[in-house]
């Protein structure tokens, strides 16, 4: 049984028991979540759609930040070089149940 979320602008095939790293919630570390499911694949193989047709519960793992990524903007002969890096926030969710 699977099912797929939307959560910070996208979407995740999310499972039971899986560990999910999603755009930054407000909630803190072991704090529940309750997420809308667009999409539930049953152990059948049966396929329900649209808007809200399951709950997905999962448990706040961490608040973290995603690795380093180097910006770099360079122009020829103009003697301008900048560098800039930056650390994207994100929530790891662990997925408790789904129905």
């Amino acid at each position: 049984m699977y099912a797929i979320i939307e959560t910070g602008g996208k979407q995740y095939k999310v499972e039971k028991d899986m560990l999910v790293k999603v755009e930054k919630l407000n909630a803190e570390v072991g704090a529940n979540v309750e997420l809308d499911a667009l999409m539930l694949v049953d152990d059948k193989g049966q396929i329900k759609t649209g808007d809200k047709v399951a709950k997905v519960t999962a448990t706040v793992t961490k608040q973290d930040k995603a690795a380093k990524v180097l910006v770099c903007h360079y122009k020829s002969k103009k003697q301008i070089r900048k560098r800039q890096g930056h650390r994207q926030p994100y929530t790891e969710l662990k997925i408790v149940s789904i129905g």
